[in-house]
């Protein structure tokens, strides 16, 4: 940590005069003050979902692929932030009467659930689906569907790389190459690195060999840089389009020191968590933990939580996680193997849960989900917790082509 961020510490009204300033240094346009103005190179392209770079590898394939773009001059949030439109995230079932050609849509969502011991954090992998309440909106649901198989993952590991203190340091960078180590042959992993824009420094593969080069080559940290976490955010949900495994689990793994820290200018922070949900992703956190990572993530809360006192927008990382049903764990970096290993052990052995909903409207709308357990027994230290997704948007109905809605008589 530098010397002019130490005396923050020093100076007696040193955090307000930083929420002052920081407030008084947005605008809504911008979201936060001045960022870097370094350019991509000519020859780099912002990456767009509908284009073709950075496609999953093949596994076995018969026909040789091309290396992927790895080139840390791509940066993805170099496009203008484009609204979000609510996208349907569950399964959609059409059937057709041919009688009268009328078309009935049912709407499956699918949602993940983490259930672990509340004392220990061990996993509770025994229940059944009658163990479990689901309500939406306040209304009860039918579980149709439950299962605990065992799904590939496609992971995006998302690496901070602004602020005070550089998060990945090299016992880190050890701990992240076990974990991966630790992965099937049919999951996938992208590895992206952000502070003022996000960079893809890797696309979506299974040749560990791939993902472990390009962990040598994640971009240098920037102290003068900014944590763009509602730029990331947004630019992770949206790659994740681009996963391999359409019937995975989808997970966003940040490594930062922080939790939270004003919104740059772009997608919101409401856009981004639109795209997360979107997405199907469960958003995880892995910090760090030293005194001088304490420190800036403390300054940070306290700025931020001043600054939204004054309207001044920001993304907090435990509420994208707590919303998507992950966990954000933190240790000494030398100890950081376990808690990988453990958060990889968690992701694997979710229960799924598919149901129905009562509500048939096909508004896009955000609906609220509540799921609860039955408690094995009233001791507080035998209560079990689970963790899920907090909600998810509806189907919205496509506008039907007049030709279609005009029959011959």
């Amino acid at each position: 940590m530098n010397t002019n961020r130490m005396r923050l510490l020093t100076l007696p009204f040193a955090l307000t005069l930083i929420a002052f300033f920081t407030v008084s240094a947005q605008s809504p346009k911008n979201g936060r003050a001045k960022q870097s103005e370094t350019k991509p190179a000519e020859t780099a392209q912002p990456i767009d979902s509908k284009s073709q770079v950075a496609k999953p590898d093949e596994v076995n394939s018969p026909k040789p692929t091309p290396a992927p773009d790895t080139r840390f001059d791509r940066p993805v949030s170099a496009r203008p932030a484009q609204p979000v439109e609510p996208k349907a995230e569950s399964a959609t079932t059409v059937a057709s009467d041919k009688s009268d050609g009328v078309k009935l849509a049912v709407d499956l969502v699918v949602l993940d659930a983490q259930v672990l011991q509340q004392k220990t954090g061990r996993i509770v992998g025994t229940l059944k689906k009658e163990d479990f309440n689901l309500i939406e909106d306040g209304v009860k649901q039918q579980i149709t569907h439950f299962s605990q198989d065992t799904l590939p993952l496609s992971v995006i590991l998302l690496i901070d790389r602004g602020g005070c203190m550089d998060p990945y340091s090299e016992k880190v960078h050890h701990a992240t190459m076990e974990a991966l180590q630790r992965l099937r042959p049919q999951d996938e992993v992208a590895l992206m690195a952000f502070h003022n824009h996000t960079e893809l420094v890797s696309g979506f593969t299974r040749n560990r060999d791939r993902i472990m080069d390009a962990l040598h080559r994640v971009p240098p940290h920037d102290e003068e840089a900014s944590h763009c976490f509602n730029l990331a955010f947004y630019d992770a949900a949206h790659y994740m389009e681009r996963a391999g495994n359409p019937d995975g689990r989808r997970v966003i793994i940040l490594i930062t020191g922080i939790t939270s820290d004003f919104n740059c200018g772009g997608p919101s922070s409401e856009d981004a968590r639109m795209a997360v949900l979107e997405s199907g992703s469960v958003v995880c956190g892995i910090l760090p933990k030293t005194t001088e990572q304490a420190i800036e993530n403390g300054i940070m809360r306290t700025v931020t939580g001043i600054g939204g006192m004054f309207k001044a927008k920001s993304s907090n990382l435990k509420k994208f996680a707590d919303e998507t049903g992950g966990e954000v764990l933190s240790d000494k970096p030398e100890n950081l193997n376990h808690v990988f290993n453990d958060l990889i052990d968690h992701l694997r052995t979710r229960y799924t849960l598919g149901f129905v909903s009562t509500n048939t409207k096909r508004d896009g709308t955000f609906r609220k989900l509540k799921l609860d357990v039955k408690q094995p027994s009233p001791k507080s230290e035998d209560r079990i917790v689970v963790k899920t997704k907090r909600g998810y948007i509806a189907a919205k109905a496509k506008a039907v082509p007049q030709s279609e809605n005009t029959r011959t008589n």
